[in-house]
């Protein structure tokens, strides 16, 4: 994307409310990439999306349709430049009932930008309209061509930034937006840090260092997280970097933590957890995995501590969530927070003496 501060509609009709539109949650939570003028949904239209969405940005409105939401913008003199997918369903595909909408914004002259595994490029009705309306169609899941891609080199140790791995119990749990508030909340600290994205919505919110695993052929998949982690180090020398996870590693259908674990090599993990989840999202029929166990695992596997904990509040009454935090935190005897209602302070606190004595090498 050539702007950072595109005006941007996010598509999300029928999701906002689940955890299919997690996309439309980063984005209206986190955007240095476009300006979010409103998202579409029709289940939840009339209200903020800040009255839906806990740590939205405020002014945010929630239009019933795509025509509404380039009038609104239209009127309020800050036309529509582009129409954001913010669904993210299982599996990736396109809602056949949102093709209609795609085409209309396209119709109307707004590129489109989509991390769906349908690539809205190849689909020659879209193609052929875009091209006839000047307009472009953004596919951040398209794999990149074999020649851009990075092979696994061992560079890793020379990236003196001490390394943070936001792994989690599940899939949709918070990674990211813990990710993003570390970041923000060791700048505040006085240290340097960037994120390190892995998925499509840490692009689309502007991350600057970011890899959309789901596009990557499982071969370089460890030298893409490794070329992006060296990238940020080179380029930016920051005291820490913080890698958002993907899935989890006992998650049935989403796999996750492995690649990033061997080859990032992160000098810790704060992990994501639902303590309000029994069963995998979107997987009814598979139990959520102990908390003991998801820590037992990572540590085992990557031979580096689980530092902190950090909850999604879904299914918890905000008035009980600090209660939930400090039985959580006698469990286990790591710091527990809820990042959402307290901030993450205790765990950048918690980790500043291992920052500040680290060299950097995670051997």
């Amino acid at each position: 994307m050539s702007s950072p501060t595109e005006n941007a509609i996010v598509y999300c009709e029928g999701a906002f409310t689940t955890t299919n539109g997690k996309t439309a949650h980063g984005l209206v939570r986190r955007s240095e990439r476009f300006h979010v003028l409103s998202v579409v949904d029709s289940t939840c239209a009339g209200r903020p999306a800040e009255a839906v969405i806990e740590a939205a940005m405020p002014g945010i409105p929630i239009v019933a349709s795509l025509g509404e939401a380039i009038t609104l913008a239209k009127n309020a003199g800050t036309p529509a430049d582009t129409l954001v997918i913010g669904l993210a369903p299982d599996g990736g595909r396109l809602p056949p009932n949102a093709r209609a909408d795609i085409l209309h914004a396209i119709e109307a002259g707004l590129n489109v930008v989509s991390g769906l595994h349908d690539f809205l490029g190849e689909d020659q009705e879209l193609a052929s309209l875009a091209a006839k309306r000047g307009s472009r169609i953004i596919d951040v899941r398209k794999p990149p061509e074999r020649n851009d891609l990075h092979f696994f080199q061992g560079v890793i140790d020379r990236v003196e930034s001490f390394r943070v791995a936001v792994l989690g119990t599940d899939s949709a749990v918070g990674k990211r937006t813990t990710a993003w508030l570390l970041v923000d909340a060791f700048r505040t600290a006085g240290r340097s840090a960037e994120l390190i994205g892995t998925g499509q919505t840490a692009w689309l919110q502007g991350a600057s260092h970011a890899v959309v695993l789901d596009s990557i052929i499982n071969d370089f998949v460890a030298g893409e997280l490794e070329h992006a982690v060296f990238s940020a180090w080179n380029e930016l020398h920051p005291h820490v970097l913080v890698v958002e996870g993907q899935g989890s590693l006992l998650n049935p259908a989403y796999p996750g933590g492995f690649e990033l674990l061997a080859a990032t090599r992160p000098h810790v993990v704060v992990l994501q957890h639902a303590p309000g989840r029994t069963v995998y999202d979107g997987f009814p029929d598979f139990p959520l995995h102990p908390l003991d166990k998801q820590i037992a695992a990572i540590e085992m596997i990557s031979d580096r501590p689980v530092v902190a904990i950090a909850i999604n509040g879904e299914n918890i009454r905000p008035e009980d969530r600090l209660d939930v935090c400090s039985r959580i935190e006698r469990e286990t005897g790591l710091p527990t927070v809820s990042p959402l209602q307290q901030g993450v302070g205790r765990i950048v606190e918690a980790l500043l003496p291992r920052i500040d004595g680290s060299k950097g090498r995670a051997a």
